[in-house]
């Protein structure tokens, strides 16, 4: 599998496990229909349509794509990893129990481990 070409940045967070500064990232704010893949090797992890704003600085959804991402003990020991499924990036940490949708989850995301493909454009 051919992996894109990281920036230094995007190492220190896909791949050094590292968190982006609340309320910086590209997707935090951002609100267009299409799907959400990983930076790293293009899988599509999550659809717009289950993304919300949970007011905590990170891009938040509610429900990944099936199969798109494992979730792992985060190093910690409190919280829970996420990685996408196919080639271990790091793309942040998921919650349950907070009651912010109906579902009862968030995937609390960093902007920097994902690109977003507009509706109707194809994955490159």
């Amino acid at each position: 599998m051919e992996y894109r070409i990281l920036t230094h940045k995007e190492e220190e967070i896909i791949l050094g496990k590292e968190t982006e500064r609340p309320f910086t990232g590209e997707y935090d704010n951002f609100y267009e229909n299409g799907v959400y893949t990983c930076k790293r090797c293009g899988l599509p992890l999550y659809r717009s349509d289950s993304k919300f704003d949970a007011g905590c600085g990170w891009p938040s959804f509610d429900h990944e794509i099936e199969g798109s991402v494992r979730r792992l003990p985060d190093s910690d020991g409190m919280r829970t990893e996420i990685q996408c499924s196919r080639c271990g990036a790091h793309l942040g940490h998921v919650f349950e129990g907070e009651m912010l949708t109906s579902k009862n989850v968030r995937h609390c995301v960093n902007s920097i481990s994902m690109i977003f493909i507009p509706e109707g454009e194809k994955n490159e």
